[in-house]
């Protein structure tokens, strides 16, 4: 299977906790799972913050006064996607404390599931699309060595993925 080309910034917040989140999220890592789920070319940036500025975002983009796990700011789709995917390192660690996961594999289905955003993917508009998003989410996962996010106990914590 060919891959797309990814332009890739990988970008850390200066916050106490987030740098202890380096190790799992290696450029190399990022790179692979964002490429296997782009459909066309990128140029994408991945920050990586604390609960404040993820909390700030959120409330001001989404009108929602808490730090989810990740915002995707997608500017264009075609011919190149152009993007934003922001996520709240400890929302992510204890999201997947609690889900039971490795936090390598909670990034790699955040990042897949923001990268997806970013490609006009939405999962709120319906069940159905939900349904779809879901499954190709899982599909990408698979293909890269992790086990389906949604098998176990999902997302039932209700998190906004």
């Amino acid at each position: 299977m060919a891959l797309n080309q990814l332009t890739l910034s990988l970008q850390w917040a200066r916050a106490a906790g987030v740098a202890a989140h380096r190790p799992v999220l290696a450029r190399h890592k990022v790179a692979r799972w964002i490429r296997h789920a782009l459909a066309v070319d990128a140029e994408i940036t991945v920050r990586i913050v604390d609960s404040q500025e993820g909390q700030q975002l959120n409330r001001e983009y989404r009108h929602k006064d808490y730090a989810t796990n990740v915002l995707t700011f997608d500017y264009q789709q075609e011919p190149t996607v152009l993007a934003d995917l922001v996520l709240c390192a400890p929302v992510v660690e204890r999201e997947a404390r609690e889900q039971g996961k490795t936090l390598e594999q909670h990034y790699a289905h955040l990042l897949v599931h923001g990268t997806l955003h970013a490609q006009g993917w939405d999962h709120e508009t319906s069940e159905q699309d939900a349904q779809e998003m879901e499954a190709y989410e899982s599909a990408i996962l698979q293909e890269l060595g992790f086990p389906d996010p949604y098998a176990a106990d999902g997302l039932a914590d209700g998190s906004d993925v």
